[in-house]
C-alpha cells in the first residue's frame, strides 16, 4: 500500500475558518494562519483552502487569503473555489500554489480539464466532485455544483471517469449527504469513484472519529484522507490519526 497523506481543509468565508454540516449552518473555526501554520506543526502532508463563496458570490478566489497562508506553510496547498480560468490558475500558481481544485467551471465546461492538465501538467489538477444521494441516477449519486446548491443530472461515477480520460491528476469527492455530519465518510461514494477510476482520490465529508479515517482508506479506497470538523475543533489531532493508522497497519509519514 502506498503511503497515506492527512490533508486539513479550511473552508474560507469572510476571511475566517469555518464549517457547516452539508454547507449550511456554518460556524467559526478560527483563524487560516493560526490553523495553517499549527497543522504544519502537526505534521499534516497537505493543506486545502476552498473559498467556499466565491462562485456563489460569482468573484475569484481571494487572493490575499491564500498568501497569508502561503507565507506560514511550506507543505503543498491545494486551493480551490472561484477558479473559472487558467488565468485564475496562473495567479495561483505565481504565488505558490501546488494545485487547484476545480468543480463548478469543469461541469460547465469539461474542456476545461482538458486545457488545464496540458497546460500545467496533470498533477497540479484536482477535479472536486461534490455528490448527493439520488437513485434516479445509474451509480445512485449525482453532482451537484454552486456549493451544493444546484442539482446537474450527471452521474457522479461517469463524470469522474470523464474527469480521469479530460486529464485530472486527483479527484475530491465530497458527500453533501455527510459532510460536516462526523458521521463517516459516504463509503459506498467514495467506494464508488475509487474503483472506477486508476487517479487517486480524496475521501472528503464526515470523518467524525478515528476509526472512519482508517475506514476511508481500506474501505473507501482514499490515497488522501481530507480532514476539517475533528481537526479545528481539535476532537482529535493529526499526530494522533498518522499513530492510529500507522497501528493498523497503514503507511503514512512521520516529520
Amino acid at each position: 500500500m502506498s503511503i497515506i497523506k492527512i490533508m486539513p481543509c479550511l473552508d474560507m468565508k469572510e476571511g475566517r475558518v469555518v464549517k457547516g454540516i452539508q454547507f449550511i449552518d456554518l460556524q467559526d473555526a478560527g483563524d487560516p494562519i493560526v490553523n495553517a501554520k499549527f497543522y504544519q506543526e502537526e505534521g499534516a502532508d497537505e493543506l486545502a483552502i476552498l473559498d467556499i463563496s466565491a462562485t456563489i458570490e460569482g468573484r475569484k478566489t481571494r487572493l490575499k487569503w491564500v498568501k497569508d497562508v502561503l507565507a506560514v506553510i511550506s507543505i503543498p496547498l491545494t486551493v480551490g473555489g472561484g477558479i473559472s480560468s487558467l488565468k485564475d490558475m496562473i495567479e495561483l500558481f505565481k504565488i505558490g500554489v501546488s494545485k487547484v481544485s476545480v468543480n463548478t467551471a469543469a461541469v460547465r465546461r469539461p474542456e476545461f480539464v482538458k486545457e488545464a492538465s496540458e497546460r500545467f501538467g496533470k498533477e497540479r489538477i484536482v477535479v472536486a466532485i461534490d455528490g448527493r444521494r439520488n437513485n434516479k441516477m445509474p451509480s445512485n449519486f449525482e453532482v451537484v455544483v454552486r456549493g451544493g446548491t444546484t442539482e446537474t443530472g450527471i452521474d457522479a461515477v461517469e463524470w469522474a471517469k470523464r474527469c480521469e480520460v479530460l486529464g485530472a491528476g486527483e479527484l475530491l469527492p465530497t458527500s453533501i449527504d455527510r459532510d460536516g455530519t462526523q458521521d463517516g465518510y459516504d463509503l459506498e461514494f467514495t467506494r464508488a469513484i475509487s474503483e472506477a477510476v486508476s487517479i487517486p482520490i480524496i475521501a472528503s465529508g464526515g470523518a467524525g472519529k478515528l476509526e472512519h479515517l482508517y475506514d476511508g482508506v481500506i474501505k473507501g479506497g482514499a490515497a488522501t484522507l481530507l480532514v476539517a470538523s475533528i481537526f479545528h475543533f481539535r476532537k482529535v489531532s493529526i499526530i494522533e490519526a498518522k499513530k492510529y493508522l500507522k497501528k493498523k497497519g497503514i503507511s503514512v509519514n512521520f516529520r
